[in-house]
């Protein structure tokens, strides 16, 4: 009788022991996907000075533009936690507010430095928009794993909390506004 009792404690307990290592995985593998977003994001926040001041030159006049730009870019540098993709979002649209002013300025779009410029901001959204979708995914195995059961009484046990998506702003579904 003490044989399956402890065969059944035994077993318990590799059980545990296997879906707490699961979740720190699971865990780990979703703090490291913040972190690709993260260096992404803060190749993005070096392009973007440079991205401004060559749009100044062309466009002087539009400074609620450039100052709408710099306030999200320092803004998003500067916040943590879960505003952070939120203050993200908000440089985004700042930044397709500066493309459309430069719509408006033919000589700036035929510009060599402001097409390399525009390039690399367009790869490194690209880059972004895929840094996003890999950490959405890893939050989602492990929310699911956080919350199915029997692993969810584990994971209760252990604190493990489910993670934030990283979600598309208002400001992102709205269209930009050219005014011509």
């Amino acid at each position: 009788m003490y044989w399956i009792i402890a065969g059944i404690v035994v077993i318990l307990l590799v059980w545990v022991v296997g879906v707490f290592n699961s979740l720190t995985k699971k865990k780990n593998r979703m703090k490291n996907a913040w972190s690709d977003i993260d260096v992404q994001l803060k190749r993005r926040y070096d392009l973007v000075p440079n991205l401004v001041e060559t749009v100044k030159g062309y466009a002087a006049h539009e400074a609620t533009v450039f100052e709408e730009v710099t306030k999200a870019r320092s803004n998003a540098m500067s916040t943590q936690g879960a505003g952070k993709a939120e203050a993200e979002n908000m440089l985004t649209g700042a930044i397709k507010s500066l493309f459309a002013v430069a719509e408006n300025y033919p000589q700036l779009r035929a510009s060599e430095n402001f097409q390399q410029l525009q390039t690399q901001l367009s790869a490194l959204e690209n880059d972004i928009q895929g840094a996003r979708r890999y950490y959405n995914a890893t939050v989602r195995e492990l929310n699911n794993a956080i919350q199915v059961f029997p692993a969810s009484i584990v994971a209760g046990m252990f604190g493990f909390k489910s993670g934030e998506f990283f979600g598309a702003a208002d400001v992102e579904k709205e269209n930009v506004k050219v005014a011509l």
